[in-house]
């Protein structure tokens, strides 16, 4: 009998390169099961409801919370982001890996609500690239770069929570590394 395969958490800091990581693995991997949050904040352009995230009311949100429809969830900038239970659940009784990308707060509450999943941190090769990458996006005002910068240097000293720790450096092969850690080949 094969094992059920474990939960893995992907988190790290702001501007690490997760999306950009779990979109190239899931590219050479498609039978990954990335978790679609929901969330509170407004679609970007491009961004499709039930793809991308799924876009819920302030209201909508507070019910996922009060029935337990949550695995995880945290704010951040004024809008609320959270990963619902059953689909998790479902896929990884149906057998399938299953990845959440998440912040530390996420990772911290799915470490106590599910101790045996696999929490892997994606750290930047330096502090001077972290910095980079985030102004260099061009996405935001100075002051929510300044709030995702200060966030960052919370999430580096929190790496030692984490079960395992990946450098991204490059992205196909971090990929690889998150691969083998889930077991996928």
């Amino acid at each position: 009998m094969t094992e059920r395969p474990r939960l893995t958490v992907l988190s790290g800091p702001s501007g690490v390169g997760k999306s950009t990581v779990v979109a190239h693995m899931r590219t050479v991997h498609p039978e990954v099961w990335l978790s679609v949050s929901a969330t509170t904040r407004k679609p970007r352009p491009g961004e499709r409801n039930g793809v991308h995230y799924f876009f819920v009311s302030d209201e909508e949100f507070d019910r996922l919370v009060a029935d337990g429809e949550l695995l995880e969830w945290a704010e951040f900038s004024g809008n609320r982001y959270g990963t619902p239970r059953k689909a998790v659940l479902d896929r990884l009784e149906a057998g399938e890996p299953v990845l959440l990308e998440i912040d530390l707060q996420g990772a911290r509450l799915v470490r106590s609500s599910m101790p045996e999943a696999q929490l892997v941190f994606l750290a930047p090769p330096s502090w001077e690239e972290l910095v980079r990458r985030l102004t260099g996006r061009g996405t935001e005002p100075p002051e929510v770069i300044a709030q995702r910068l200060d966030a960052a240097k919370v999430e580096l000293a929190s790496e030692s929570e984490f079960d395992t720790t990946l450098v991204n450096t490059s992205v196909e092969d971090v990929a690889g590394e998150l691969l083998a850690l889930m077991k996928v080949s």
